[in-house]
């Protein structure tokens, strides 16, 4: 569903109902803004979709100390 900025402000207790149920775009001068999704969504189905992603040998470990050199590099 997609709505305007201006029409959530008006109804926000309709469209968080309906959030429980659907995602929301929020949109303002045509240009989306804004996701209202459900917080419960199946996570198991969200993982599946970032199958792929990562290479088939990557590790915890390696993963880990990529993430780390990253952020002493840029400290």
């Amino acid at each position: 569903m997609q709505i305007t900025a201006t029409e959530f402000k008006n109804n926000i207790g309709k469209y968080l109902a309906i959030a429980s149920k659907e995602d929301i775009y929020i949109t303002k001068n045509g240009k989306a803004i804004a996701k209202l999704t459900n917080t419960k969504q199946d996570k198991i189905e969200m993982a599946k979709s970032l199958f792929g992603i990562l290479p088939a040998d990557a590790s915890l470990e390696q993963s880990r100390e990529e993430r780390l050199s990253r952020h002493e590099r840029i400290n």
